[in-house]
């Protein structure tokens, strides 16, 4: 659930803002982007392969921490907290379901493509697929976790997620038939 990605992308700056709190709502926003950026393959290509890159992304990752440690700004501070929040969010989705349109059916193991190897990683089903209940509750701590600790825009944002996460997960199983019917 790219809510989830975005809750746990933007608490990922919650270190950044405890050490140097002028760019913890510049870091909040970058990992609210990675959180987002990765599953804009849903829409262009093919999803969980092509924009999802959970080894090739750290690399790039670590680099721009390194330059934005060196060399601080908030460009710096937003572009690698994007990073960052991408790399986690195309590691962790091979801890939910496959990529079929009916993930609690289980009948497709691939969970994320892994580009260096040319081979998918399998799903482990922690969370057994987008929307569960459990997704829902991993939304919930990451956004108060954001919500208790940062105000302006970030608190906002994590709201809003939480609040767009329940009906969604209410309604999760119902998706595919309308999908379907305008596919």
């Amino acid at each position: 659930m790219v809510l989830t990605h975005i809750a746990v992308g933007m608490a990922l700056s919650l270190p950044v803002a405890l050490l140097a709190p002028e760019f913890g709502t510049v870091a909040a926003i970058g990992g609210a982007i990675g959180g987002i950026v990765p599953d804009i393959d849903l829409f262009v290509g093919e999803h969980r392969r092509t924009l999802h890159f959970p080894v090739l992304s750290w690399p790039i990752a670590i680099a721009g921490c390194a330059i934005t440690l060196a060399v601080p700004s908030s460009l710096a501070v937003v572009v690698s907290a994007a990073l960052v929040a991408a790399a986690v969010h195309s590691t962790s989705d091979m801890f939910g379901a496959g990529t079929e349109l009916r993930p609690w059916e289980r009948t497709n193991p691939n969970a994320v493509y892994d580009h260096l190897r040319e081979r998918w990683l399998p799903a482990r089903y922690v969370v057994r697929y987008d929307g569960a209940p459990e997704d829902l509750a991993l939304t919930v701590v990451f956004a108060a976790m954001i919500a208790v600790s940062l105000d302006g825009s970030p608190r906002w944002i994590a709201v809003a997620a939480v609040v767009t996460a329940i009906p969604y997960v209410v309604f999760r199983k119902r998706l595919p038939e309308y999908f379907e019917k305008i596919l």
